[in-house]
Order: structure tokens, then C-alpha cells, then sequence
């Protein structure tokens, strides 16, 4: 899954957030258990990526939640 910007973020419903936000903790997942096996990552710094797209995701969404 790409990297998503804020601007692309703001643009989303709650029900796109909601989804993408699974999506990516997903991957996640799937990357740190890629690590814990002993294999080594394709792109190490996909993993700080992900992280900061999640926390991008949370943050809109509360402002979004907050608004209505």
C-alpha cells in the first residue's frame, strides 16, 4: 500500500480512514513478523513509514470526530 499525505488523508470518510487504518496495521504486522523470524527487510525504512501514516490516519480522524 502507498504511503498516504495528509492532504490525501483529509479527503478520505471515516469509513475510508477506518479501513485504510486496518489495511496498514496489517502490513505492519506483517512486516515485524517478517523481522521476528530472522528475515531481513526488503526496505527497513518502510516499517517508520507505516508508523507515521497510522499516526497521520489517528490524528485526522480525531479532528474529524471532533467536528461533527
Amino acid at each position: 500500500m502507498a504511503i498516504l499525505r495528509s492532504e490525501e488523508i483529509r479527503d478520505l470518510s471515516l469509513e475510508e480512514l477506518e479501513e485504510k487504518l486496518k489495511e496498514l496495521r496489517n502490513e505492519l504486522l506483517r512486516e515485524k513478523s517478517m523481522i521476528a523470524s530472522g528475515g531481513a527487510p526488503e526496505n527497513p525504512g518502510r516499517i517508520k513509514e507505516i508508523k507515521r501514516t497510522i499516526a497521520r490516519i489517528l490524528t485526522i480522524k480525531t479532528q474529524k470526530e471532533g467536528a461533527t
